[in-house]
C-alpha cells in the first residue's frame, strides 16, 4: 500500500510511478545529528547516509568513536587525520563547524527549513548543497530538493531526457515542482534508482 507520498508522486508524475514501482522503497535511518553529519558532508564531501568509499565511517573507527559530537571532537581531530590528506580549505571548514557549536546552542528541529538554511549558511565554508543534505537526511524534513548535486543532475537527464546543455535546473524546477509538498520522497527514490539499476548491472 503506497504512503501518502507515494500515492501523491504516482498521480502526478508517470516517470517517478514507474520507479516507484520498480525499486524498494527507500529507508533512511537518521542520526539526528547535525554536527556529526556536516562533518561527513565535508570530510567525504559526501553525507554518510550516502557514501561508498565510507571515509568518514573510517575516520570514526580510528578514533573508536560512532557518533561524532563536540564533546568528543578532540579524540575524533587526535586519531581520525592521521594518514589522511585534507586541504587548508577543509580544515578551516571543520574548525568553523566546532567553533559555531561552541559559541551556538540550536535546537535544530524547532528550525524552519529557512531557519537552518539561514543558521548554517553562517558557517564559513558550507554551502548550499551540504544545508540540502542536512536538511533532507539529518532532520529529514518533506520538500527538499538539491538541484545542485551531481547525481540528481544525472539521474534526471537520463528519467526525463533533459538536455544537459540548456538550462538544465530550469528544467529541474518544473519536473520538480509537481512533486511538491514531497520533494525529499521524490528524491529518495531517484537514488534507490540509480543504485537498484546499477546492482542490477553487475548482475
Amino acid at each position: 500500500m503506497p504512503t501518502k507520498e507515494e500515492s501523491h508522486l504516482i498521480k502526478t508524475d508517470a516517470v517517478i510511478a514507474e520507479v516507484i514501482a520498480s525499486v524498494p522503497s527507500p529507508q533512511i535511518v537518521s542520526t539526528n545529528n547535525v554536527f556529526h553529519d556536516l562533518m561527513s558532508c565535508v570530510l567525504e564531501q559526501q553525507i554518510h547516509y550516502r557514501s561508498t568509499k565510507k571515509v568518514f565511517e573510517k575516520m570514526l573507527a580510528k578514533s573508536n568513536l560512532t557518533l561524532l559530537t563536540l564533546d568528543n571532537f578532540s579524540v575524533f581531530e587526535k586519531h581520525a587525520f592521521d594518514g589522511i590528506k585534507l586541504s587548508a580549505k577543509k580544515y578551516e571548514t571543520v574548525l568553523n563547524i566546532v567553533e559555531h557549536w561552541k559559541e551556538h546552542k540550536v535546537d535544530w528541529e524547532k528550525l524552519t527549513d529557512e531557519a537552518v538554511i539561514s543558521e548554517l549558511s553562517k558557517i564559513k565554508g558550507v554551502g548550499k548543497w551540504t544545508i540540502d543534505m542536512i536538511l533532507l537526511f539529518t532532520l529529514q524534513r518533506p520538500n527538499i530538493f538539491p538541484y545542485d548535486d551531481f547525481h540528481a543532475k544525472q539521474i534526471m537527464t537520463q528519467l526525463y531526457n533533459l538536455d544537459a546543455q540548456t538550462k538544465l535546473k530550469a528544467q529541474m524546477v518544473v519536473i520538480a515542482e509537481t512533486w511538491n509538498p514531497h520533494k525529499s520522497t521524490a528524491f529518495r527514490y531517484l537514488l534507490a534508482w540509480k543504485k537498484w539499476t546499477q546492482k542490477n548491472r553487475k548482475r
